[in-house]
């Protein structure tokens, strides 16, 4: 560590953390400042000049902690070096005490699916990775078109992924499963324990750097990002995270499988694999192509050798 430096005020730490990575964040708006939880100057600073630059109040919080941190390590300031280390974040040392089992750093194109018999089809057509989101309150169909998704994968290379319904994914021999933030806050110890015990696969959602912290605690065996660019998929708890943002998340969680989704289509495929995810996940772009196994591997093309 080199010696510490005197620190600027307060004010002007904020000025330069918000003039170095304005433009980043030039579209999205300004954020009410969440009370500090520290008197620490960095933190009081950063957290006012992430609000301003569009965080939500938890996010701007672990980035304010983060930057406090990065300060303390490096023995200085620098407005311009935005935080990326996982132990400034407080991400669990490597490797994990308890990680779910792994899965391929690189997932490729990876398509979310409605139904069993558009697993087959996009599993059939080389989409690498695929997951069966279907939403039915009958516990019995759901269980049925698990076991027909599961059934629909063999003799391909496909990776299955069953969306919400770990146990029946369990059940059904399927490769791994796929939670949002609140169905993985839902889950007990005894549950998170017995669901990485079945040596399933875990896939986590976040929309931003407080859900990451949280999906990190369970090790999980890849994690998404997004959403990225707006959808009409699902109503979102953020606004859309865009490319700037996804490229220091990727930073930050370099160490596990990302997984970028949201929004994205053909011409965004290359801005969005140059911030370093290994997959991007497509809802629309296959599902309602005219020629959906044409559009997977125009897709799988774009994706190059991570494919």
């Amino acid at each position: 560590m080199t010696s510490a430096a005197p620190l600027p005020g307060i004010e002007e730490m904020q000025q330069a953390i918000a003039q170095a990575h304005g433009a980043a964040y030039a579209d999205f708006p300004a954020q009410p400042v969440p009370a500090a939880r520290s008197d620490d100057p960095v933190y009081r600073a950063a957290l006012s000049a992430c609000s301003a630059l569009g965080f939500i109040a938890q996010d701007a919080d672990c980035l304010a902690r983060a930057w406090a941190a990065q300060t303390r390590r490096l023995g200085c300031f620098d407005a311009a070096r935005w935080p990326d280390e996982p132990a400034d974040f407080g991400l669990q040392p490597r490797p994990h005490a308890q990680p779910f089992a792994p899965c391929p750093q690189a997932l490729g194109l990876y398509a979310v699916l409605p139904d069993a018999a558009w697993v087959g089809r996009m599993a059939r057509a080389g989409v690498p990775t695929v997951q069966l989101r279907y939403k039915s309150d009958d516990a019995a169909a759901v269980v049925r078109e698990v076991q027909a998704a599961v059934a629909a994968v063999q003799g391909t290379k496909a990776l299955l992924f069953i969306n919400d319904h770990w146990r029946e994914a369990i059940g059904a021999g399927a490769y791994g499963a796929h939670l949002g933030q609140e169905d993985l806050d839902a889950l007990t110890p005894e549950q998170l324990h017995e669901l990485r015990a079945s040596g399933l696969r875990l896939g986590v959602s976040t929309h931003g750097y407080a859900e990451m912290l949280r999906a990190d605690a369970a090790a999980p065996s890849y994690i998404a990002m997004g959403a990225v660019f707006p959808t009409t998929l699902k109503k979102m708890a953020t606004v859309p995270q865009g490319v700037a943002r996804l490229a220091g998340y990727a930073r930050l969680m370099r160490g596990y499988p990302l997984v970028a989704i949201g929004g994205i289509g053909p011409a965004q495929f290359g801005q969005v694999l140059a911030t370093g995810v290994g997959s991007v996940a497509v809802v629309r772009a296959l599902v309602n192509a005219e020629q959906p196994e044409t559009a997977a591997a125009q897709l799988m093309q774009a994706m190059g050798s991570r494919s």
